[in-house]
This record gives C-alpha cells, sequence and structure tokens, in this order.
C-alpha cells in the first residue's frame, strides 16, 4: 500500500476539517489560498488527480501539457525504469515545490489508488491497449498516446471496453483539435467540396516492420529495468538495451512486431485519423488494395477512396492530408497552414495557423470531457475505425493483394490468411 493510499484525500480534507455548518471541529489553523481555490488558483475538490504510466520522449511532453493545466495535480508515476521514475518524479515535485510524487514499477499498484481519476499512458505501443483497458475497469479516465492498438481485434475490444465502462478516452491524435485540420475536415464533411470523392492520407512509408531480435545481453537488476514486465503482453525475447524504446524495427522483417503495430499505424494512425473525421467518423474502409507506384488504394462502402500516397504533396509540413470534392479541394499539414482550391471555401472565415501540432489543447478537451463526462475529439469508437483502417491496409501491404473487410462481422471476407492476421497471441498474464 502507498503511502498516499493511508492519508486523507485532498478531496475530503476540508469536508473533515469543518463542520456542517461550517465551523471548524479542530485547531484554528491558516489555510493556503490555493486550498480554497482563490487567487485564480483551482480549489483541490475541482483538481483533477492524475497519474502517469511510462512517461518517456513523447510522454515527457504530454507531462508537461498536463503540468500547464491549473486544474490538475499529477501524483504518481510508474515506469518499468528506475532512472526514468525518479526523472518524472523530479520534474513534477519541482512544478508543485513539493516531494509528493509516488513512483511505481507495476502500474496496476498506482490503478489500485482509489485518489487517482485519470492517467496518462505514454509507454511504447506494445503496452497502450492493455494498459488502456486495465485502467478502464480499475475506474480510470485516461489520455493514450497513439498507436492505441497493436491490431484490429485489440481496436474492437478497446472501443467496446470503454463503452462498457463509461470512461473518457482520449487518444493522442492531437491534430483533432488543430483548428487549420478541423476546419479541412468541417469542408469535407459537410459537403462544402461537393459530393466527397478522394481522402488522402500520408503514412510515412509503407513497410511491414518488426522489432529486431537482437543479441541478448545481462539483464538489468529488475529494480533498474524490468524487463518482464516491460515485454508484458508481446512475445518473449531477451533482454537488449536497444530494443528498450521499442523503435528499433527490421524492415522486409515481417509483420507486426513485438513492440509497434507496423510501418503504416505509426504515422497512419494520425492521418488516417484525420481522412476519417473528414468521412464523417463512419465505419472504416471495406476494400484494401495491394499498392502500387507508392499508393495503396482502400473504398469505403459509399465508393469514397482512401489514398495511402508517400509522394505528390503540397509542402505543408509532416503529416499532410488531402480531400477532394467534384466542385473543390483542400490539403492541409503539420506547418498549420491550408491550401485550397478556391479562396471562396473560407466564406469569410479566418482559421487560426497553429502549427507544429501542439498537444495543449487536445489535453485540455479531454480534461473538459472529465468534468462534463461527454465524448473526446479522439474518443475510442474514433480510434478504433481509423486503426483499423491502418491495420487492414497494412495487412493487404503484407499479403501483396487485396483484402475485403466485413464491418458487421469483423473479419475478412473467405479469406482465412488475412483473418488470422486480426489479432495475435498475448503472453501471460496478460489478457483482454
Amino acid at each position: 500500500m502507498s503511502k498516499k493510499q493511508t492519508q486523507l484525500h485532498r478531496r475530503r480534507f476540508l469536508k473533515t476539517t469543518l463542520s456542517a455548518g461550517g465551523a471548524a471541529v479542530m485547531a484554528p489553523t491558516i489555510i493556503p489560498s490555493s486550498a480554497l481555490g482563490l487567487d485564480g488558483a483551482v480549489a483541490p475538490s475541482e483538481r483533477i488527480v492524475v497519474g502517469g504510466i511510462g512517461i518517456g520522449r513523447r510522454g515527457g511532453y504530454d507531462l508537461g501539457c498536463f503540468l500547464e493545466q491549473k486544474d490538475v495535480q499529477f501524483v504518481a508515476v510508474c515506469d518499468v525504469k528506475e532512472k526514468r521514475r525518479l526523472e518524472v518524479k523530479k520534474i513534477i515535485d519541482g512544478n508543485y515545490g513539493t516531494d509528493n510524487c509516488d513512483m511505481y514499477r507495476d502500474f496496476r499498484e498506482l490503478l489500485d489508488r482509489s485518489d487517482i481519476d485519470a492517467v496518462l499512458i505514454a509507454t511504447g505501443p506494445n503496452w497502450h491497449a492493455t494498459a488502456a483497458m486495465t485502467a478502464a475497469k480499475a475506474g480510470k479516465d485516461m489520455y493514450c498516446e497513439k498507436p492505441v492498438t497493436k491490431n484490429i481485434s485489440q481496436s474492437l475490444i478497446l472501443a467496446e471496453t470503454m463503452r462498457r465502462t463509461a470512461r473518457v478516452f482520449q487518444a493522442g491524435t492531437q491534430r483533432r483539435n488543430l483548428p487549420h485540420f478541423a476546419f479541412a475536415c468541417e469542408l469535407a464533411r459537410t459537403g462544402k467540396l461537393g459530393k466527397l470523392k478522394k481522402v488522402f492520407a500520408h503514412p510515412a512509408g509503407m513497410q511491414a516492420l518488426m522489432s529486431g531480435w537482437l543479441p541478448p545481453q545481462p539483464e538489468p537488476d529488475k529494480e533498474a529495468v524490468d524487463w518482464d514486465m516491460y515485454l508484458g503482453p508481446a512475445a518473449w525475447r531477451p533482454f537488449n538495451a536497444k530494443l528498450l524504446d521499442g523503435f528499433n524495427f527490421e524492415k522486409g522483417g515481417g509483420f507486426v512486431g513485438a513492440f509497434n503495430g507496423g510501418g503504416v499505424l505509426e504515422w497512419g494512425s494520425h492521418c488516417v485519423d484525420l481522412c476519417q473525421w473528414a468521412v464523417d467518423d463512419c465505419l472504416p474502409p471495406v476494400e484494401y488494395n495491394a499498392p502500387k507506384d507508392g499508393h495503396l488504394v482502400a473504398r469505403y462502402e459509399n465508393g469514397v477512396e482512401l489514398i495511402f500516397r508517400e509522394t505528390g504533396w503540397i509542402p505543408l509540413g509532416s503529416c499532410p492530408v488531402r480531400f477532394e470534392g467534384e466542385t473543390g479541394w483542400v490539403e492541409a499539414g503539420d506547418s498549420g497552414k491550408m491550401v485550397l482550391s478556391s479562396p471562396e471555401l473560407l466564406a469569410g472565415r479566418k482559421v487560426a495557423e497553429i502549427g507544429g501540432y501542439p498537444a495543449t489543447y487536445h489535453v485540455r478537451d479531454f480534461l473538459d470531457c472529465v468534468k462534463s463526462r461527454s465524448q473526446t475529439k479522439g474518443n475510442a469508437d474514433a480510434a478504433c475505425n481509423a486503426h483499423i483502417a491502418c491495420h487492414a491496409a497494412n495487412i493487404a501491404l503484407h499479403l501483396g493483394r487485396q483484402v475485403i473487410y466485413d464491418n458487421k462481422e469483423h473479419e475478412f471476407i473467405n479469406d482465412a490468411q488475412a483473418n488470422r492476421l486480426r489479432s495475435e497471441a498475448l503472453r501471460e498474464p496478460w489478457r483482454l
């Protein structure tokens, strides 16, 4: 049991020190204005108490976005690496001027804490879905980095789990909360481009990748690096320090690897997600064709094409998308800029240009939804459909041929080979 669990929760502090009529029941004391929500501070009863799971490079950036929010109280960090636990604790304690941040090696101990409302999950992709569903079952809301799943089966179970547990879920697809991407998707979704014909995504490479099987090295002490917990649900492999970041891949080495969901998914979970938003978050495409000349064409049931494309873009920065209708088109990227087929599409509106894909707005959307219990922009259903599109495209890429997906049965039609790739065995004791 952690020391936090043996102490009164901050949200009950005032209730236990003040009588129902407001009179003190303990010796008079001086209560800081911050504890009462004065001087611009947020009262403890209004704060969202957050813990972090796997706060590495990307997670460190997310953590900064959370710490900027006055209604957040970050109280704990979990990581399999002792060095990282200590580094993150130092950041959190430094932000608050305290020494109160608790550290854990096993995320389940963090989830056992009744005072924690929400968690930031920024582990490697291998852990995202398993950690998210475990958190949901523990009654926590969550901001989960992408890609949020490793296969089609995980995507479906994730969405169902969030619906069943009524948890607030935000995938780390922060471009949904940037104004120029939102406006471009609105143009496509509302018919301003005419009947929508094609949506283009840039997955930053179309290759089937897997984490390498590197030569064994002496395994560190469990307290320094818990290698077994790092592997988690992934297939076992010997310790090698180069695998600790989960992004050391072998090109052409096979289908999805131990720590990731394949080459299409890494950036596709952003740009395909935007394409899904442009088609009004409908079910994913049903037809996926083998790549040809750097393009992979998928088709929705209504005939709209989703085209994974590597070349031919207007220079608008990373993660560009393009939406084409019968009467117009729009393209947007991480520069914060858009290019439109006609200035009339703006209809006198001025769209803010925010470059560099910041996550602050996405984190704020998550926190607001935690309070209102409403759907986030990157909710689990939207993430599920976008990830299924990426996984199915990855399967077509790996098999080198067309596959047809049935959105009702959630399987490929008359295709045992493709269906075997919808899921993967999980290492004991991890089950979804």
